[in-house]
């Protein structure tokens, strides 16, 4: 998988700049990996285009159109391509974060937010030196205090053990291992793998699982790929199923995250 090293010093961390919001844009390819770095100023990630997950110390996100990730300052995290992406970057200093939420989440992006995004990357680092600049990022401030975090976390552990389970797990979703079939792999009681496993990540096996599997399912999805192949590499059978266990997981059925079709030609 390509990966670009991103760092304090890449001219994309913005430290330097006087704005106290600042914006940058990147296009991608499918498969890229952004590696693994962290920025001074809280960040709200966003992909125009495709499908990228971003995996942070504190946990992992399925990022589709229409939603972003709000990274708190110096969270470290890196950034993976499902599809070819144009991610958007809005960074913001401490000081002018500190009414955003208090949490890493993924909210949704509203139309009005997504074009405050848009045109605050197109400032690029000098959003707040107009009056226009100051006014748009402060509204654009306001927008993100008002939307919901929605359920798209999965938290990653930071036990060793626990977080090369994780990694087996997004890696094979349909993989039919079991929680004791783990444990046995690290000569560990199922008890205490349970108890391990719950003090990592906030989440029973189980319940951290089912997450794991349609979150990947979701990314697929919007991908375009077809939704009973999505079904069975989820391990589920039946499409039915699949789509009952997606929408009891998050309030919507899985065509919701099908991919708008393309307007017609004039």
């Amino acid at each position: 998988m390509p990966s670009h090293p991103l760092t304090e010093a890449d001219p994309h961390d913005h430290s330097a700049y006087s704005s106290w919001m600042t914006g940058v844009a990147a296009d991608y390819p499918a498969g890229f990996a952004v590696d693994f770095h962290r920025h001074a100023r809280g960040q709200l990630l966003c992909a125009l285009d495709g499908v990228m997950v971003v995996e942070a110390t504190t946990g992992r996100w399925i990022v589709p159109p229409t939603t972003a990730v709000w990274l708190r300052p110096h969270v470290g995290h890196r950034i993976l391509m499902r599809s070819a992406a144009r991610i958007c970057s809005v960074l913001v200093l401490p000081d002018a974060a500190r009414d955003l939420p208090d949490t890493d989440c993924v909210v949704h992006v509203s139309p009005l937010l997504r074009e405050l995004i848009c045109a605050a990357v197109a400032l690029g680092t000098q959003v707040c030196e107009t009056p226009r600049g100051e006014l748009l990022a402060s509204l654009l401030l306001q927008e993100l205090r008002e939307p919901a975090a929605l359920p798209f976390h999965l938290p990653w552990p930071d036990d060793a053990r626990m977080a090369a389970v994780c990694r087996a797990i997004t890696d094979h979703p349909a993989q039919g291992r079991l929680a004791q079939d783990w444990a046995q792999s690290l000569a560990m009681s199922a008890k205490t793998f349970h108890r391990h496993f719950s003090k990592s990540t906030g989440m029973n096996f189980g319940q951290w699982q089912l997450q794991a599997r349609l979150l990947g399912a979701m990314a697929a999805i919007v991908c375009g790929q077809p939704l009973m192949r999505v079904a069975l590499d989820c391990g589920y059978e039946s499409h039915s199923a699949f789509t009952q266990a997606f929408k009891r997981q998050f309030g919507l059925t899985p065509s919701k995250f099908l991919p708008a079709p393309p307007p017609p030609r004039a």
